[in-house]
């Protein structure tokens, strides 16, 4: 499945190679596995005493913890995970490794530590079918941390103080049924929450844990008050808020008195969300958001002087951020990305005033050979402004390319600048990538995100059809040769594509899609309940939307689709059940229409295993070429 031809690059008209000025060089076709295996190294984080490193490394072809000793350079591997990757893991102290993994992608996370020397391991949390949350990690404190479960009820989490060396733990926190998030103070006291009925959102607050919370604020769920942290001294609290603005600003909040006292920055054009700070020096450093790219405004000037040095020495042409840093705040961790490269590590250590270089992330990937992410913008056909980013294959006129539409999943996220491994695969086969926030995409304000409840393939999918047809206008896409490819909303994204404008696209691929709304609606996991009502109001209730639901529901439109399917689902998925898959591959055999169809039984919301995302994109290489290429 993986060998199909060179990709040739160089233009051959009437039988003569013309030299002309949009005449390209030859393209060399990177293998599939050099864009999806495992990083060699990745998730740098420093001990609080700054004396290690640990990152993620393969080991039997899986990420596994290592810590490398900062002065002498050796390296000691502490987890042997062979099942599935270790993805989140954190620092407990200066001695132990805290991690979470679920079992085949069920998203059911247990807590493991193991010490820095590979040595004493346990699990922390083993209940079957409970999921873990962090709900603070209290960094101060050597030996406990809060964690959030969903053991007593599959629907909410009750907070616990958990003693990571006995093993002990103690309920301090028992879920009424309404609560969805828990917070803390800067000394790691339980002082306020969120909850909701399923359209309205509450902050709750109470001055100490000896106290009953108290309701402060209530908002409709489209008003947002997102709590950040406390302030230093513990009297406020800093938030992402949009009520009585369209767009989310970082304030200062009384929460007592439900006030805002100060507006610390927003953006004319994107929510902000962003806030870090020096919990050493106890100051705001630098606001973040995101418009085409990642932005940054600094409040501090020893933070920016740390920026302005970086950026002098590892230059300006990439992304910087800082992505970790030691308790003393002397030594810290900082990555450059682009959309060519998944990106180089740095050490900073002003103990030393110098920087090191640690290690790129994918030495394997040539940047030369990667090409450009652009931004982009298009108007839909009510006058909406959609923005995105358009990946054309290097070396070639940019004209009558066969071309892959790629919509984010979700639907309440966002596509972002930066290197996307399927985006970099697809443009060096040769195919055009567009990508879109279409309406309902976050980071865009309020409004643009209402105007699209209850639009799932109505005017969100005309959004992604609007996109594909402006690169036909604009003479980038061949008509005859346009597929389209998403995951989760994404893959809904892609039989609605194929069932509502059949003429349009000459295959989809579908991984882990929606293809029935009633079906899925039952389906979702209990831990999602509390948010039941409201997602009936931002998608559709199925009692009283019935007609509508229907009509948006791929599956019920199997016989209108033209074009080639291929479907990818993991079997644990327990965000989109795999009954959304097989009903539309038996809504199209019945059709006498051969549908590909691949199931990985150790798998959920998405392939983590590294032979599983090879065996997907191998398939999906094969399948596009074969409708795409002439």
């Amino acid at each position: 499945m993986e060998n199909i031809r060179l990709f040739k690059s160089f233009i051959l008209l009437f039988g003569i190679i013309i030299i002309t000025n949009f005449m390209t060089a030859q393209v060399k076709q990177i293998p599939l596995r050099d864009f999806f295996k495992n990083p060699e190294k990745a998730g740098y984080k420093i001990s609080p005493d700054g004396k290690y490193f640990s990152y993620l490394a393969p080991y039997e072809t899986r990420l596994n913890v290592h810590i490398e000793d900062i002065e002498t350079g050796k390296v000691t591997r502490i987890t042997e995970a062979k099942e599935r990757d270790i993805r989140i893991y954190f620092w407990k102290g200066n001695n132990w490794i805290l991690y979470l993994q679920d079992t085949k992608g069920d998203e059911n996370y247990r807590l493991y530590s193991v010490d820095i020397n590979g040595k004493n391991f346990k699990e922390l949390t083993p209940f079957e079918g409970v999921r873990v949350e962090i709900v603070d990690d209290l960094e101060d404190n050597d030996n406990e941390l809060l964690i959030g479960m969903n053991k007593r009820n599959p629907q909410v989490f009750d907070v616990y103080r958990l003693n990571i060396n006995s093993g002990e733990m103690s309920m301090i926190a028992e879920n009424p049924g309404n609560i969805t998030n828990w917070i803390t103070d800067n000394d790691g006291k339980l002082r306020a929450a969120g909850s909701t009925d399923g359209v309205n959102t509450s902050l709750l607050y109470r001055e100490t844990e000896k106290d009953n919370f108290k309701v402060v604020l209530t908002t409709n769920f489209k008003e947002t008050l997102a709590p950040l942290f406390f302030t230093f001294d513990n009297k406020y609290i800093y938030a992402s808020s949009n009520i009585g603005r369209d767009k989310a600003a970082i304030i200062k909040y009384d929460i007592v008195n439900a006030k805002e006292l100060e507006l610390l920055y927003e953006h004319n054009q994107v929510d902000v969300s962003g806030l870090q700070y020096s919990k050493k020096r106890k100051v705001l450093t630098s606001i973040v958001y995101v418009t085409d790219k990642r932005h940054e405004k600094f409040l501090d000037p020893e933070w920016e002087k740390i920026y302005k040095r970086l950026e002098q020495e590892l230059g300006k042409e990439k992304e910087i951020a800082v992505v970790g840093w030691n308790k003393n705040e002397d030594k810290y961790l900082v990555v450059t990305y682009s959309d060519k490269s998944r990106g180089t590590y740095y050490f900073l250590d002003l103990t030393k005033d110098a920087i090191k270089k640690l290690t790129d992330v994918a030495p394997w990937l040539d940047e030369t050979l990667m090409c450009d992410m652009k931004p982009v913008k298009y108007t839909a056909r009510d006058g909406l402004e959609i923005n995105g980013y358009l990946t054309l294959p290097k070396n070639v006129d940019p004209k009558n390319l066969p071309v892959v539409v790629h919509p984010h999943g979700g639907p309440w996220a966002r596509d972002n600048w930066g290197f996307n491994p399927e985006v970099q695969f697809l443009a060096n086969r040769g195919y055009a990538v567009l990508q879109m926030n279409f309406r309902g995409s976050t980071g865009y304000g309020r409004k643009f995100w209402e105007i699209s409840f209850r639009q799932w393939g109505k005017t969100m999918q005309d959004d992604i059809t609007d996109g594909a047809q402006w690169l036909i206008k604009e003479g980038i896409a061949d008509p005859k040769r346009i597929a389209i490819y998403g995951g989760s909303y994404g893959g809904y994204a892609t039989l609605a594509g194929l069932a509502f404008t059949p003429d349009l696209y000459v295959a989809g691929v579908d991984y882990v899609g929606v293809s029935n709304m009633f079906t899925f609606m039952k389906s979702i996991p209990a831990y999602w309940e509390p948010f039941r009502k409201m997602f009936y109001e931002m998608v559709g209730d199925p009692a009283v939307d019935s007609l509508m639901l229907a009509d948006v529901s791929p599956v019920f439109h199997a016989d209108k689709i033209k074009a080639a399917l291929f479907v990818a689902q993991g079997a644990k998925d327990p965000r989109v059940n795999i009954n959304e898959s097989n009903q539309m591959v038996d809504a199209m055999k019945k059709r006498g229409v051969d549908v590909e169809y691949m199931v990985k039984e150790n798998e959920g919301h998405g392939f983590a295993n590294e032979e599983n995302r090879f065996d997907f994109y191998g398939a999906m290489e094969k399948f596009l070429a074969k409708y795409l290429k002439k």
